[in-house]
């Protein structure tokens, strides 16, 4: 949620603001705005809507030219989308931006009040900046320290002091900022993009940190105000991995990148034929003796955690407890040490799970992140770390980063299964093979792009629309869903075929399209009877399956055809159909596929 960015050096600053901003809009674009030193005082441009209107209201007023500033884009919390609500936030002498919620602010606020401070906007961060204009007292540090004493929450801030030109100030505390270190420059941001173009060097930055950006380069200090040494990273991706590529938008590129995606996620961890995951300290020791695997995650990482669930609990013979992050902390759960807490997060900075993960180490649980990005919170915190190589994913619809967490999770599943003796060596051998199999089979689905298309084109009148399946097709349709109704606003439910006799078809009509997924075929016949019911009430089914199998009309108006591989691994085939569906119903309906409306990528709030 909301997008931090600052600069220091001797670039023009506005034009590096707004430009890093852009990379950022993921994060947040309901608003934006910027303030940068201009002649030693604080000049600030801020605005509702996107880059581009802040970017239209600064050319307007004439320009600000300077060389240090911060900026933000928002994603709004506290207060509509405003002018007056958009950071940056504070006066004269002070100006903030922040990504966050400031828990206590209704507290701090009252107490300013009576100091006499008069509020201009509807948001927490505003109590932040005259927070810090109480406590100055002329050093930037000792304030930064007073107020961190007071406020409670998650927080990035990134801070200017009119008595200070020429200097950012920074702090974090659960939620991500980042230092990027350039020839003569110095940056601070919410995520590497941001800063790509510019330099792939950067500290990151751990709870309570502080960090200052001068002209004599950058220091780090802890809570107390004691320097640090940091180690520097370098990104491992360029700007060519953060650009579109020719695509029309970064969902239609990053569904076409699952393949690579999933190759580099699964080949360093195959060895012999064989998964290993011993890089993360997971031996097959470890795996052999939990009694329980809980999986904690929010929203598409979740969903990828019930395919987990119905792989491992098929092959492992244990017991896996799927729970959304924000239930799981407030509901006492019953972990022991004797378990392993599986936690995800494409960001590795969502907030909710962030949380139930903090909670399960103080539980005596064993702890595995599957993220996305090295060093993030969840990484750091979790007491084992696999990181999916999928690269930057930009489209706040999650796409090949779903796909990469299920890649992970069958080689887990594979290796679980063979630690614990419930599949031969030469079976798990024979599944790794299959998975490995799949980067070429996706290859073969993207190119039926045109059939989707069409398919699309019939839902995009549509109001309501139902996806069906059993097993792990119900796994898969609840991700097919979410990914509609995220980026197409048309309301979209999942649900158990099975289960539609007990209620929900009653729903169905000639106007309420149904996505059946049947790809186990164990289970084919009843989905397929499950489809029949639906057109004999009158609604239109589309249905995915083998290609190899013939469906008559009475069972679908639609067929998409997907290529064979084991039944167990063909939610990673069959997913990438319902991701074009939902991606060119979006375009057909004029929306902004890659920033769907009230969403932001990473949710760093509660």
């Amino acid at each position: 949620m909301c997008g931090i960015v600052g600069y220091l050096g001797k670039k023009d600053c506005t034009k590096v603001l707004l430009d890093s901003l852009s990379k950022l809009e993921y994060r947040g674009y309901d608003s934006a705005g910027i303030a940068v030193f201009e002649n030693d005082s604080i000049k600030v441009a801020k605005t509702k809507g996107r880059i581009a209107q802040l970017e239209e209201r600064i050319n307007h007023e004439g320009g600000i030219k300077g060389n240090c500033g911060i900026g933000h884009t928002r994603w709004a919390t506290h207060g509509e989308p405003s002018d007056v609500n958009s950071h940056p936030h504070g006066d004269a002498n002070i100006s903030i931006v922040h990504n966050g919620i400031i828990e206590n602010y209704s507290k701090i606020k009252s107490f300013l009040e009576t100091k006499g401070y008069v509020f201009e906007s509807q948001t927490d961060t505003e109590t932040v900046a005259k927070l810090l204009d109480f406590y100055y007292d002329g050093d930037p540090l000792n304030t930064i320290k007073n107020v961190l004493g007071e406020i409670e929450g998650s927080y990035a801030l990134g801070i200017l002091f009119k008595d200070f030109p020429d200097r950012i100030y920074a702090v974090r505390k659960d939620s991500p900022l980042i230092v990027g270190i350039g020839d003569d420059e110095a940056f601070i941001a919410s995520d590497v993009p941001a800063f790509l173009k510019y330099t792939n060097k950067y500290y990151l930055l751990d709870t309570n940190e502080i960090v200052v950006l001068s002209n004599d380069g950058v220091e780090i200090f802890d809570k107390h105000g004691a320097p640090i040494e940091k180690e520097l990273m370098v990104a491992d991706w360029d700007m060519e991995a953060a650009e579109k590529g020719g695509y029309e938008h970064f969902m239609l590129k990053e569904i076409n990148e699952q393949p690579a995606a999933i190759n580099a996620t699964i080949s360093p961890r195959i060895k012999d034929g064989m998964p290993d995951l011993s890089e993360c300290g997971l031996t097959q020791e470890k795996l052999a003796a939990y009694s329980n695997i809980f999986v904690v995650a929010c929203g598409t990482a979740m969903h990828a955690g019930l395919v987990g669930k119905y792989v491992i609990e098929s092959i492992g013979r244990i017991p896996v407890i799927v729970d959304v992050a924000s239930e799981f902390r407030y509901r006492n759960p019953i972990v022991t040490d004797k378990d392993l807490v599986i936690v995800v997060s494409q960001s590795g900075e969502t907030a909710d799970t962030l949380e139930a993960l903090k909670l399960s180490r103080k539980k005596g649980a064993d702890t595995l992140a599957i993220v996305n990005v090295v060093g993030s919170s969840i990484a750091r915190e979790a007491d084992m770390v696999i990181y999916t190589h999928a690269g930057p994913e930009i489209s706040v619809a999650s796409t090949k980063a779903y796909s990469v967490q299920i890649a992970v999770f069958y080689l887990l599943a594979f290796e679980l299964a063979y630690a614990k003796g419930a599949i031969s060596q030469e079976e798990c051998i024979r599944l790794t093979k299959e998975l490995q199999s799949v980067p070429a089979t996706l290859e073969i689905v993207l190119k039926q792009d045109e059939l989707c298309k069409y398919v699309a084109s019939t839902l995009v009148n549509a109001e309501n629309l139902l996806y069906i399946g059993r097993g792990l097709d119900y796994a898969l349709s609840m991700e097919g869903s979410l990914k509609l109704k995220e980026i197409s606003y048309i309301h979209s439910e999942s649900y158990a075929a099975g289960e539609l006799k007990h209620g929900t078809i009653s729903l169905v009509t000639d106007t309420m399209p149904i996505i059946a997924v049947a790809t186990q075929r164990d289970l084919f016949d009843k989905t397929v009877s499950n489809a029949k019911e639906v057109k004999a009430r009158g609604g239109k089914v589309i249905f995915v399956s083998h290609s190899y199998i013939n469906v008559d009309d009475d069972v679908a108006d639609y067929k998409i055809g997907l290529p064979t591989i084991d039944d167990l691994l063909m939610p990673m085939v069959a997913v990438v159909p319902l991701q074009l569906i939902a991606y060119y119903t979006s375009v057909l309906r004029g929306n902004d596929v890659d920033k769907p409306r009230n969403l932001a990528k990473s949710v760093t709030v509660e």
